[in-house]
Order: C-alpha cells, then structure tokens, then sequence
C-alpha cells in the first residue's frame, strides 16, 4: 500500500505513534509519506523528522496548518489532495484534530485514497462551551461521510467521541497503542535513584501540583524522608519551584527538565503518573515495560492499561488519596512488585507495537476492499 499519515506538529504522544506506525509499515513493505505543519520547524522537530525520514520512502511534506482554524485551513486540503493524486496514495491516515481534517477534507476536495481518522485526543479536548468547540465538533460530524473508519486509542475515547460528537456513521475500531520489543526490556535502578519519579510536561492538568502536596510527610520504613525526581519541562515551571520551596521540599525533589522516559526511570524505584486527564498515555506503558510500580489516577484509557490492576488507581486530583498510595508502595515493595508483574503480562499480550500495526494494517485492508 502506498500510504499518507497526515498531522499537524510532530510532537508529543501523537507524533510517537505515527513515527512507531511509519517504521512499522515500511518494515512490511509499504511505502509510507508524512504531511506535517510548515510552522512546526523548531531545532527538536528537525531532528525527529530527520530520523524518521529514512522511513519515510514518499517523502515528508510540509503545509501551513494553523492550531485553531486560519488561513491554512481553505488552502491545505486541496494541497494534500494534489500531493495524494501525485504519490498515486492509497490511504491518507489522519492524526489528532487537524490531520483527521485535512485527510478527511482532501477527499471531499476530490482525493480517491481512502481516509481513516485517529483523535488522537484532539477534537475530544474541545469544549462544547466554546465557540471554536462547537465548530470542530460540527466540522467532525459533517466530514463522517468521508471518513473510511475512526481508529480509537482506547475505549475510553471511543465513548467520549460518540457523547460529544454523536455515535459514528462508520466503522470504528479500539487499537491501543504499543511499544517496541526493546521497550521491555527491564531498566535497573542507579544506586542513588529517588523513590519516585514523574515524566511529563509541568502543567497543572499532569497534576504536578497533586504530586507535590503528596509528598509532604511520606517517608520511609526506616524514616527517611521519601524523594522525588521530576523529567520534563512546561509553562507551569516557577510556580511549581516555587510551591517545592513553600513547603521546604527543595532537599527532597530533583527537577530535571525535558529528559528521555527510560533514563529517568532508572533515576527513580516507583512510577507517578497524577495526571487529572490523559487519553493513552505513553508513559504508563513505558515505566509498566520498564519494570517499574506504577501509581496512576483513573482518569482516560489507563484503566485500559492496568487492566487486572485497576483496583489500584486512585482518584485524581486527590492528595490524600495519592499519599496514601505512594506510602502503600513504600511499605510493602514486594506486593508493589507483584502488582507490576501481573500489569506487566497485560500489557505484553494487549499493547505491542506488532499487535498495534497488525489491527492498523488489517482496517487499511479492509477500507480498501470496501472502496
């Protein structure tokens, strides 16, 4: 199959699957192109289309794609729709929001390639209270005609999309995101490593403040004051500093900016993910394979991912509720470890990257056989 996979920044969660699905699919002998935003050219998004170029055997092109609706937006869809008759495509893949829409929106412009569509999040993140909401959800509902089949993360998102958008007109499929065989590979604790570790971006809705307030008091069996080590960076920065100052943690928390996951988990014994949304997070999946207890909020498709485990979760946005979690994992490591074992099994049968590419590549087969 000759095939497309359209999105607008090449960062985050989002451009992590499309990068794993190019790889994979050209691994099986397809020929696989990516449409990206022209605006997103910043020294790390250069550098991981560079990566992925070599992958990428139709090219990697380049459109204006505003982040709210703008000027892009009349203009792009009939420039995939020409880049599309050009590469003869197939399949053109929208990812999240904006690339759900310009695939979907060059076929109405004339493209003959089937379009699939994964939200990614994307337009399940928009208010229904607001303006710019209620426009994505209605451009959503008009384009279900052209779309060959929504591909959901979990099903969670499956069911957020059928309450605000209305229930798909097309075909539908849960394929959860997976990881590398290498992935699974156990990472060993540095001596020195933290009791904790965080890796995400520092914003509110990643529940740094939760995890901080958490912390006060927790200790270990010994008596030791409990540590933590934080990976990622945000606009939520100074004001986290500034809380760990407030509440005299400085000695106790590590922040160590932007940081690959799996370096940092070997910084840290037990996993936090405090998150008061998420979709699929990466992250969960990545410290499970890693070998490391996770402590997550039941918030988006992570019950998905605990599966058997999911009684663990805790509420988000509960500080004692988190607290008392982290001190159980503390106080007793060897049921931690039991628990991360059983997770550990359940995610190895459900959340591979073969798994992942097998359900993806089948649905493209069968769109097209329908066409």
């Amino acid at each position: 199959m000759r095939i497309l996979q359209v999105m607008r920044a090449p960062v985050g969660g989002l451009f992590r699957h499309v990068a794993d699905l190019t790889r994979e699919l050209t691994a099986r002998g397809h020929s696989v192109g990516l449409v990206v935003d022209s605006l997103a050219n910043d020294a790390q998004t250069e550098s991981r289309l560079s990566d992925l170029l070599p992958h990428a055997a139709l090219g990697i092109h380049r459109f204006a794609m505003p982040r709210l609706l703008g000027r892009g937006d009349l203009t792009t869809p009939f420039a995939v729709r020409r880049l599309a008759r050009a590469l003869d495509i197939d399949v053109m893949h929208g990812h999240g929001a904006k690339g759900g829409f310009y695939a979907r929106l060059a076929r109405l412009a004339g493209s003959k390639a089937a379009a699939l569509y994964t939200p990614h999040g994307g337009v399940l993140h928009f208010s229904t209270s607001s303006v710019s909401g209620r426009i994505f959800h209605r451009l959503e509902r008009a384009l279900m005609a052209q779309t060959g089949a929504i591909i959901f993360e979990s099903a969670y998102a499956q069911t957020i999309y059928s309450a605000l958008i209305g229930a798909p007109t097309c075909p539908t499929e849960v394929i959860h995101n997976g990881l590398a065989p290498e992935e699974f590979v156990p990472v060993t604790a540095l001596p020195d490593a933290a009791d904790f570790a965080f890796v995400g971006e520092l914003r509110e809705l990643k529940g740094i403040h939760v995890l901080i307030d958490a912390l006060v008091g927790l200790s270990l069996p010994d008596t030791r004051p409990a540590t933590l080590v934080m990976a990622g960076d945000g606009a939520a920065r100074a004001e986290l500093e500034a809380r760990i100052s407030k509440l005299n943690l400085s000695q106790r928390v590590t922040l160590l900016g932007a940081q690959p996951a799996r370096p940092t988990f070997a910084k840290g014994r037990i996993a936090v993910v405090p998150s008061l949304a998420e979709s699929l997070p990466y992250v969960v999946l990545e410290a499970a394979a890693a070998r490391l207890p996770v402590i997550a909020t039941r918030v988006g498709g992570i019950p998905e991912i605990f599966g058997p485990t999911a009684n663990s979760l805790v509420p988000a946005g509960d500080v004692a509720a988190l607290r008392a979690a982290m001190q159980a994992a503390l106080d007793q490591p060897a049921q931690a470890e039991a628990e991360m074992e059983t997770r550990l099994r359940h995610i190895e049968q459900n959340f591979s990257l073969s798994v992942m590419a097998d359900g993806i590549e089948a649905l493209y087969q069968t769109v097209l056989g329908r066409a």
